[in-house]
Protein backbone atom coordinates (compact mmCIF):
# COMPACT_ATOMS: atom_id res chain seq x y z
CA UNK A 1 0.00 0.00 0.00
CA UNK A 2 2.80 2.35 0.61
CA UNK A 3 4.29 1.77 -2.31
CA UNK A 4 1.21 2.68 -4.50
CA UNK A 5 0.85 5.60 -2.23
CA UNK A 6 4.66 6.53 -2.77
CA UNK A 7 3.85 6.85 -6.76
CA UNK A 8 0.58 8.57 -6.38
CA UNK A 9 2.36 11.13 -4.69
CA UNK A 10 5.38 11.77 -6.68
CA UNK A 11 4.79 14.27 -9.65
CA UNK A 12 4.88 12.94 -13.13
CA UNK A 13 5.08 9.40 -12.15
CA UNK A 14 1.46 8.78 -13.62
CA UNK A 15 1.67 9.28 -17.87
CA UNK A 16 -1.01 10.67 -18.90
CA UNK A 17 -2.45 8.46 -21.98
CA UNK A 18 -4.66 10.68 -24.47
CA UNK A 19 -8.11 9.19 -24.99
CA UNK A 20 -9.83 7.93 -28.14
CA UNK A 21 -11.75 11.22 -28.82
CA UNK A 22 -8.73 13.46 -28.45
CA UNK A 23 -6.52 11.01 -31.13
CA UNK A 24 -9.74 11.77 -33.23
CA UNK A 25 -9.31 15.02 -32.63
CA UNK A 26 -5.76 15.61 -33.34
CA UNK A 27 -6.31 13.59 -36.31
CA UNK A 28 -8.69 16.02 -37.41
CA UNK A 29 -6.80 19.10 -36.70
CA UNK A 30 -4.35 17.58 -39.02
CA UNK A 31 -6.49 16.67 -42.05
CA UNK A 32 -7.33 20.25 -41.68
CA UNK A 33 -4.12 22.56 -41.74
CA UNK A 34 -3.26 19.66 -44.66
CA UNK A 35 -6.37 20.72 -46.82
CA UNK A 36 -5.51 24.30 -46.12
CA UNK A 37 -2.19 23.99 -47.53
CA UNK A 38 -3.46 22.39 -50.40
CA UNK A 39 -6.13 25.14 -51.23
CA UNK A 40 -4.09 28.01 -50.28
CA UNK A 41 -0.88 26.70 -52.10
CA UNK A 42 2.22 29.82 -52.49
CA UNK A 43 1.48 30.99 -55.70
CA UNK A 44 3.62 33.72 -57.36
CA UNK A 45 2.60 35.68 -59.90
CA UNK A 46 4.51 37.01 -62.74
CA UNK A 47 3.72 38.87 -66.36
CA UNK A 48 4.03 37.09 -69.11
CA UNK A 49 2.64 38.74 -72.09
CA UNK A 50 5.48 40.66 -72.15
CA UNK A 51 6.15 40.51 -76.35
CA UNK A 52 2.44 41.00 -76.59
CA UNK A 53 2.62 44.45 -74.94
CA UNK A 54 5.81 44.54 -77.14
CA UNK A 55 4.05 44.23 -79.74
CA UNK A 56 1.53 46.84 -78.93
CA UNK A 57 3.69 49.32 -77.86
CA UNK A 58 6.13 48.98 -81.51
CA UNK A 59 2.42 49.43 -83.60
CA UNK A 60 0.63 52.00 -81.15
CA UNK A 61 3.52 54.38 -81.17
CA UNK A 62 4.65 53.94 -84.58
CA UNK A 63 0.34 54.57 -85.42
CA UNK A 64 0.71 57.76 -83.34
CA UNK A 65 3.37 59.38 -84.41
CA UNK A 66 3.78 58.91 -88.30
CA UNK A 67 0.22 59.45 -89.24
CA UNK A 68 0.22 62.53 -87.19
CA UNK A 69 3.14 63.93 -88.23
CA UNK A 70 1.41 62.96 -91.99
CA UNK A 71 -1.39 65.02 -91.26
CA UNK A 72 0.05 67.95 -89.60
CA UNK A 73 2.41 68.42 -92.29
CA UNK A 74 -0.54 68.40 -94.70
CA UNK A 75 -3.05 70.53 -92.67
CA UNK A 76 -1.22 73.53 -93.53
CA UNK A 77 -3.25 72.76 -96.96
CA UNK A 78 -6.41 74.13 -95.41
CA UNK A 79 -8.16 71.20 -96.55
CA UNK A 80 -9.40 68.69 -94.30
CA UNK A 81 -10.66 66.03 -96.83
CA UNK A 82 -7.16 65.88 -98.37
CA UNK A 83 -5.68 65.24 -95.09
CA UNK A 84 -7.97 62.52 -94.18
CA UNK A 85 -7.68 60.84 -97.79
CA UNK A 86 -4.04 61.21 -97.63
CA UNK A 87 -4.06 59.76 -93.74
CA UNK A 88 -6.24 57.21 -94.42
CA UNK A 89 -3.84 55.67 -97.24
CA UNK A 90 -1.03 55.94 -94.95
CA UNK A 91 -2.73 54.28 -92.08
CA UNK A 92 -4.04 51.29 -94.29
CA UNK A 93 -0.14 51.00 -96.28
CA UNK A 94 1.66 51.66 -92.56
CA UNK A 95 -0.56 48.81 -91.16
CA UNK A 96 -0.28 46.46 -93.37
CA UNK A 97 3.90 46.77 -93.92
CA UNK A 98 4.06 46.53 -89.74
CA UNK A 99 1.98 43.33 -90.06
CA UNK A 100 4.27 41.73 -92.45
CA UNK A 101 7.34 43.23 -90.29
CA UNK A 102 6.00 41.49 -87.25
CA UNK A 103 5.74 38.49 -89.61
CA UNK A 104 9.42 38.96 -90.85
CA UNK A 105 10.79 39.35 -87.80
CA UNK A 106 8.82 35.97 -86.50
CA UNK A 107 10.25 33.78 -88.81
CA UNK A 108 13.63 34.64 -88.90
CA UNK A 109 13.65 33.99 -85.02
CA UNK A 110 12.05 30.91 -85.73
CA UNK A 111 14.63 29.99 -88.59
CA UNK A 112 17.60 31.47 -86.29
CA UNK A 113 16.15 28.61 -83.17
CA UNK A 114 16.18 25.99 -85.88
CA UNK A 115 19.12 26.71 -87.41
CA UNK A 116 21.00 26.65 -83.50
CA UNK A 117 19.00 23.86 -82.25
CA UNK A 118 20.62 21.47 -85.33
CA UNK A 119 24.03 22.80 -84.91
CA UNK A 120 23.76 21.87 -80.71
CA UNK A 121 22.33 18.75 -82.06
CA UNK A 122 25.42 17.51 -83.92
CA UNK A 123 27.69 18.75 -80.88
CA UNK A 124 25.63 16.45 -78.55
CA UNK A 125 26.22 13.91 -81.11
CA UNK A 126 30.08 14.09 -81.90
CA UNK A 127 31.72 15.94 -79.18
CA UNK A 128 29.76 15.18 -75.82
CA UNK A 129 32.48 15.46 -73.74
CA UNK A 130 33.06 19.15 -74.96
CA UNK A 131 29.34 19.68 -74.51
CA UNK A 132 29.49 18.13 -70.35
CA UNK A 133 32.85 20.37 -69.66
CA UNK A 134 30.56 23.05 -70.99
CA UNK A 135 27.54 22.28 -68.90
CA UNK A 136 30.39 22.42 -66.18
CA UNK A 137 30.74 25.75 -66.99
CA UNK A 138 27.59 26.89 -66.89
CA UNK A 139 27.34 25.61 -63.20
CA UNK A 140 30.74 26.92 -62.06
CA UNK A 141 29.93 30.56 -61.04
CA UNK A 142 27.22 29.25 -58.81
CA UNK A 143 29.60 26.94 -56.93
CA UNK A 144 29.07 23.67 -58.38
CA UNK A 145 31.86 21.28 -59.06
CA UNK A 146 31.91 18.02 -61.81
CA UNK A 147 31.01 15.77 -58.77
CA UNK A 148 28.07 17.41 -57.60
CA UNK A 149 26.73 18.04 -61.02
CA UNK A 150 27.55 14.06 -62.11
CA UNK A 151 23.75 12.85 -61.55
CA UNK A 152 22.55 15.47 -63.36
CA UNK A 153 24.40 14.53 -66.86
CA UNK A 154 23.83 10.66 -66.32
CA UNK A 155 20.08 11.82 -66.99
CA UNK A 156 20.85 14.32 -69.90
CA UNK A 157 23.32 11.62 -71.40
CA UNK A 158 20.21 9.22 -71.12
CA UNK A 159 17.77 11.61 -72.99
CA UNK A 160 19.98 13.32 -75.93
CA UNK A 161 16.78 15.65 -76.66
CA UNK A 162 16.54 16.92 -73.31
CA UNK A 163 20.55 17.67 -73.28
CA UNK A 164 19.82 19.60 -76.45
CA UNK A 165 17.04 21.74 -75.32
CA UNK A 166 19.01 22.17 -71.78
CA UNK A 167 22.17 23.66 -73.93
CA UNK A 168 19.59 25.73 -76.08
CA UNK A 169 18.70 27.49 -73.18
CA UNK A 170 21.06 27.76 -70.46
CA UNK A 171 24.24 28.18 -73.09
CA UNK A 172 22.50 29.80 -75.76
CA UNK A 173 19.56 31.79 -73.49
CA UNK A 174 17.16 30.71 -76.73
CA UNK A 175 13.99 29.29 -75.99
CA UNK A 176 11.83 27.63 -79.23
CA UNK A 177 9.42 30.38 -80.16
CA UNK A 178 6.32 29.37 -80.73
CA UNK A 179 4.71 29.00 -84.65
CA UNK A 180 1.81 30.55 -83.74
CA UNK A 181 3.40 34.11 -82.52
CA UNK A 182 4.64 35.08 -86.23
CA UNK A 183 0.74 35.77 -87.05
CA UNK A 184 -0.44 36.91 -83.73
CA UNK A 185 2.94 39.28 -83.56
CA UNK A 186 1.65 40.41 -87.10
CA UNK A 187 -1.73 40.80 -86.67
CA UNK A 188 -0.89 42.81 -83.28
CA UNK A 189 1.37 45.22 -84.44
CA UNK A 190 -0.58 45.54 -87.69
CA UNK A 191 -4.23 46.06 -85.52
CA UNK A 192 -2.44 48.46 -82.80
CA UNK A 193 -0.65 50.40 -85.85
CA UNK A 194 -3.98 50.88 -87.32
CA UNK A 195 -5.63 52.06 -84.42
CA UNK A 196 -3.01 54.77 -83.07
CA UNK A 197 -3.14 55.81 -86.56
CA UNK A 198 -6.96 56.46 -86.67
CA UNK A 199 -6.38 58.82 -83.48
CA UNK A 200 -4.63 61.92 -84.78
CA UNK A 201 -6.73 61.44 -88.11
CA UNK A 202 -10.16 61.55 -86.19
CA UNK A 203 -10.70 65.56 -85.58
CA UNK A 204 -9.83 65.85 -89.64
CA UNK A 205 -13.17 63.87 -90.02
CA UNK A 206 -14.81 65.56 -87.54
CA UNK A 207 -13.87 69.55 -88.23
CA UNK A 208 -14.06 71.52 -91.30
CA UNK A 209 -11.48 73.72 -90.31
CA UNK A 210 -8.38 72.05 -90.84
CA UNK A 211 -5.92 74.11 -88.18
CA UNK A 212 -8.66 73.38 -85.60
CA UNK A 213 -8.60 70.08 -86.46
CA UNK A 214 -4.93 70.13 -85.68
CA UNK A 215 -4.71 71.39 -82.32
CA UNK A 216 -7.17 68.44 -81.40
CA UNK A 217 -5.49 66.05 -82.98
CA UNK A 218 -2.47 67.21 -81.71
CA UNK A 219 -4.40 66.62 -77.76
CA UNK A 220 -5.53 63.93 -78.50
CA UNK A 221 -2.64 62.34 -79.67
CA UNK A 222 -0.48 63.35 -76.50
CA UNK A 223 -3.44 62.34 -74.21
CA UNK A 224 -3.67 58.46 -76.12
CA UNK A 225 0.46 58.27 -75.60
CA UNK A 226 0.14 59.39 -71.84
CA UNK A 227 -2.98 56.86 -71.17
CA UNK A 228 -1.22 53.96 -73.22
CA UNK A 229 2.57 54.92 -71.56
CA UNK A 230 0.67 54.66 -67.93
CA UNK A 231 -0.90 51.17 -68.75
CA UNK A 232 1.76 50.29 -69.98
CA UNK A 233 3.85 50.67 -66.98
CA UNK A 234 0.60 49.29 -64.85
CA UNK A 235 1.03 46.13 -66.68
CA UNK A 236 4.30 45.38 -66.92
CA UNK A 237 5.07 45.67 -63.05
CA UNK A 238 7.21 48.71 -62.91
CA UNK A 239 7.56 51.12 -59.71
CA UNK A 240 6.35 54.56 -61.66
CA UNK A 241 3.63 53.78 -64.13
CA UNK A 242 3.18 57.92 -64.07
CA UNK A 243 6.97 57.76 -65.28
CA UNK A 244 6.20 55.42 -67.82
CA UNK A 245 3.51 57.71 -69.24
CA UNK A 246 5.43 60.65 -69.10
CA UNK A 247 8.36 58.97 -71.03
CA UNK A 248 6.82 57.48 -73.65
CA UNK A 249 4.72 61.06 -74.10
CA UNK A 250 7.71 62.71 -74.40
CA UNK A 251 9.21 60.38 -76.69
CA UNK A 252 5.98 60.36 -79.41
CA UNK A 253 5.69 64.01 -78.58
CA UNK A 254 8.82 64.80 -79.81
CA UNK A 255 9.26 62.22 -82.63
CA UNK A 256 5.76 63.81 -83.85
CA UNK A 257 7.25 67.64 -83.32
CA UNK A 258 10.70 66.95 -85.28
CA UNK A 259 8.35 65.20 -88.17
CA UNK A 260 6.04 68.13 -88.10
CA UNK A 261 8.94 70.42 -88.36
CA UNK A 262 10.14 68.71 -91.40
CA UNK A 263 6.94 68.48 -92.96
CA UNK A 264 5.78 72.04 -92.49
CA UNK A 265 9.27 73.05 -93.84
CA UNK A 266 8.67 71.85 -97.14
CA UNK A 267 7.82 73.94 -99.84
CA UNK A 268 4.21 73.29 -100.53
CA UNK A 269 2.43 73.97 -103.97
Amino acid sequence: MSDIANSECKPGSVEATPTDSQEQTGKEEAIIIVDDVRRDPHIEYHFTGAEIVRDIVVGLSDGLTVPFALTAGLASLGNSRFVVLAGMAEVVAGSIAMGLGGYLAGRSELEHYESEYERERKEVQDVPDREEDEICEIFEPYGLDRQSLEPLLDRLKANPVKWVEFMMKYELNLERPDASRTWISALTIGGSYFLGGLVPLVPYMLVANSYTALYISCASTLFVLLVFGFVKGRVMGVKSPLRSAVEMTLVGGIASAVAFGIATAMPHP
